[in-house]
Parts: structure tokens; sequence; C-alpha cells
């Protein structure tokens, strides 16, 4: 994670995560394990730095539920915590009351992610007092849960031990998911300026991310250019911006004015972020920032997705989602790409691009430069202010996802690549890239509609945003593996 986070941030996207346990237990299965599993799952949880809520171990027999009475304990307990809690960790140290499982849950309503965990037995502990029956509970624990409605996860493996590094493995992709979950409920996202007359793929639907938990505050770009004719060059929030922008990338051969010009636009959005309480932006740009004001808004981008407050071109709602969703599973930043072009014959390579404002942490080597593309149109000394580079080779997670108003449903796709160093001359933010089978991944894009956009984060997380999407966000979820 960036170790400059902005302090408007919201402190709900980068919070420890905390889950509520349930300990298992079925009366004539050795209790005595409850007690040595519930302590070895909490050494396992504080060293992953994850919040523990759990009944008092004096509370119930042996610190685990198994009776009506239990369940109603520990569901009055998770909801004391609600408002902290992000998922719940299931545990079997032994075969588990498949109800009194089920029960607290309900009782709890509580609506996040669930993990259902059991314990290993050992072949040489298979004696009436010893043996745990874990593999066979787990299975009618999550025929319960089904029956009741609740959705849930599994590990890796069907019976783990809490000390494997496999089993660290799991819980710290849950804690992903959960984080992943709990950023999108209530996710806020602003719009600043109108989507551009030119570029009908990145329509949206408003209302479906509103059912989804997912708030769009609008901004005109009028009013935006209004708060900066306001500004003068030597107020406090101007300078501290332009501070930033010279410390974040080289602006040697950029005009002073400019850079300015620059500034303003970063503090002004600043403000809109701080006021709105906003996680993430979406801006207009083609060409009206250009012709109106001066600049491209391309770097106060890049400084805002570097520091984990993705913002996305072209006005792209559903762009700037897949880019915070990507970010909340992977804790790094996220940029928002095009599929552009083909890389010679290989048909599992191409190029990705935009012109730029892809964070810094994305690239080999960066720099402020002008805005090729539109140059020609607008003039360059209105185009100054895109980040230009190669992006550095590496892992990389792609997704898009999009809201289809034909079908009333939101549907999404995940993936995996790598950004290789394969050799290339061009211009604005670019790479070259690899996915396996990537001939068919550009035909179910084409086939379903989905938009030539993508966003991606460099680190390899498309299981987490799969098990967000499609178990808990309930969203259609194709993943290209």
């Amino acid at each position: 994670m960036p170790n400059d986070l902005n302090p408007a941030v919201s402190a709900r996207s980068i919070r420890p995560i905390t889950l509520g346990v349930i300990v298992g237990n079925r009366g004539f299965f050795p209790d005595h394990l409850c007690l040595k599993g519930r302590k070895q799952i909490l050494e396992v949880l504080e060293a992953a730095g994850i919040r523990a809520i759990i009944v008092d171990e004096d509370a119930t027999n042996n610190g685990a539920i198994e009776s009506l009475q239990e369940s109603r304990l520990c569901a009055d307990l998770f909801k004391q915590h609600r408002d902290e809690i992000d998922g719940i960790l299931v545990t079997l140290p032994n075969f588990g009351d498949e109800r009194a499982i089920a029960n607290t849950i309900r009782f709890s309503g509580l609506d996040v992610p669930v993990l259902v965990h059991a314990f290993q037995d050992a072949t040489a502990q298979m004696s009436i007092a010893n043996r745990r029956d874990s593999f066979c509970g787990k299975m009618s624990a999550c025929n319960n849960l089904r029956q009741y409605g609740i959705r849930f996860s599994l590990t890796s493996e069907h019976t783990m031990d809490p000390a494997s590094e496999a089993f660290r493995a799991d819980l710290e992709a849950f804690a992903a998911v959960c984080r992943v979950v709990r950023s999108l409920r209530g996710a806020r996202f602003g719009q600043i300026g109108a989507r551009p007359a030119a570029f009908n793929t990145v329509r949206f639907s408003e209302k479906l991310l509103e059912r989804t938990g997912i708030t769009v505050e609008t901004l005109d770009l009028s009013e935006l250019l209004g708060w900066i004719r306001k500004m003068t060059d030597t107020d406090a929030e101007v300078q501290g911006k332009l501070d930033e922008i010279r410390a974040y990338t080289r602006t040697d051969h950029i005009p002073e004015d400019r850079l300015i010009l620059q500034a303003k636009l970063g503090a002004a959005v600043d403000r809109f972020v701080r006021d709105q309480e906003l996680d993430a932006t979406a801006i207009q740009c083609w060409t009206a920032l250009q012709e109106f004001y001066g600049v491209v808004p391309c770097t106060c981008m890049s400084m805002m997705s570097n520091n984990l407050q993705a913002s996305a071109c072209e006005a792209d709602i559903a762009g700037v989602l897949s880019m915070y969703a990507l970010q909340q599973a992977a804790l790094k930043p996220a940029a928002l790409l095009d599929w552009n072009n083909n890389f010679g014959e290989d048909a599992n390579k191409g190029v990705v691009f935009h012109c730029s404002n892809l964070p810094k942490a994305f690239f080999a080597d960066h720099e402020m430069d002008y805005q090729e593309i539109i140059a020609g149109s607008v003039g360059k000394e209105n185009t100054y202010g895109t980040m230009v580079g190669r992006v550095a080779a590496g892992d990389f997670t792609y997704s898009r996802v999009t809201t289809d108003d034909l079908t009333g449903t939101i549907r999404a796709y995940v993936g995996q690549g790598r950004f290789t160093d394969d050799e290339l001359q061009t211009f604005g933010g670019y790479g070259v890239f690899q996915v396996n089978r990537l001939q068919e991944l550009l035909r179910y894009i084409c086939l379903n509609g989905f938009e030539h956009h993508v966003a991606a984060t460099r680190a390899k997380v498309a299981p987490i945003l799969e098990e967000a999407f499609s178990t808990y966000m309930g969203w259609d979820v194709y993943h290209h593996d």
C-alpha cells in the first residue's frame, strides 16, 4: 500500500478487517477440541492483523456455539458490533451443530461474507476421545447455510490446519473479499462533467448502481471551473498542490502557467472529493477542459489513483468502479486502460494504452508531457498535463464491470495476465501484455457488449474479485481463467 495516503481517503476502505467468529460444537463429539481450536484460530487471526469478535470463553461451553441459547447469545454480540464486522468465520474443531451455526448468522441479521473452515483429523488420533469428524460436519453446516439462504465461501481444501501457509493465504484472500464487498456497499463516486458526446460506450445506469449500494454524485464542469476562477496563484491550496505535482513526476519542460492550471484543477477536485466524501471520481475530458481551460487533467488523476483514490477519464463511472474494486482487492493502485492494439502476429499479446492518467506505480519511467492525440485540434499549449511512459513488466489482474440496462443486471469479467518487456516505440502511457487465450477473451468482450476500457492492478487478485462480485454482490461474472 502506498505510504503517502491522502487523509481524504475513506477510512472504511483501508481500516483493518474485523471478523465475527463462530466456533462450532456438537456435544457428543470431543468438546475439549473446541477450546484448543478456538485458541489456535484466534492466534492465527491476530498474526494476520484481523480483529475477532467472539463470545467470551466462559460464556458458553468451551467458548463454542451449540445450543439455541448460545446462538442467541452470539448473535446479540454480533448485533452490538454490526457496524464493525466485515465478515464471519465459521470454524469447526469437531463436527459442529449445523443448526446453531445457521441460526447464529440469521439471528444476527448480518449480510456479510462467510468463510467455512474445518479442522483436519490426525490419523494417529482417531479414537473416540480425539476424532473430530469436521470433514463430515462441514458438509452439514454448508447444507444448512444454503437452506437458510446464507451466502458463504469455502477454504481451498475441505479440511485445513489453521497453522498452515495455505490456510493463512485463504484467510488473507477472504479478508480481501470482505474488503471489496464492504467498500462497494456504500461506495460514493463523483462524476465531474458530462459523458463526452463521442463516447456512447461509457453510458451506465445510475439506478442499477444505486440498487447495489453505490451512489454517484455529479458536478457540472462549469461549477468546477467556477471554483477555479475564484482561486489565485498564491492560494495555499494551489501552492500545496503545485508542490505535490513537482514531487510526483518530472515537469522540467512544462510551462509554469500550465503547472499552475493543473494545480488549481487538482485543488478543486480535492474540494469536491472532500465535501462529498467520495471514494473515487470520473472526469470529463475530450475536449472541453482543453478548449476552455487549457490543460488535460491526467496528472492530477494519476496522483489520485496512485493514492488509492481511483480516478477514471471520459466520465466512465463503471470504469472507475472496476478500478475501485481492484484497488480494494489488492490494496494497490489501479489504472483504466484501453484494450488498444494487436502486437504483431502473436495472438496472445496486445497493447494497452491511455493518453494517459495511469498511476506512477504502473510505470517503469514517467514524466509529464503534452497529449499528442488532441494537440492537433486544440493546440499543444492546451494539452500539457498527461503522464507518459512505459508500463513496467509484471503480473496484473484486469476487470471490467458494466451495467446492462437491457437485462437490468450488473455484469463483469475478470482475469489475469502479464505485462511484458517487449520493445515498442509509441507515445502516451502504454504497455505490451500477454493473456492466455486472448482471442477468446476479446470475442467474449465483443459479443457481450463490454466497453473498450478495462481496469487493471499490478497484483494477482482475480479469484478475489470473482468471489466478491458473484457470491456476495450477485453479479454475473465471467472469469477468463
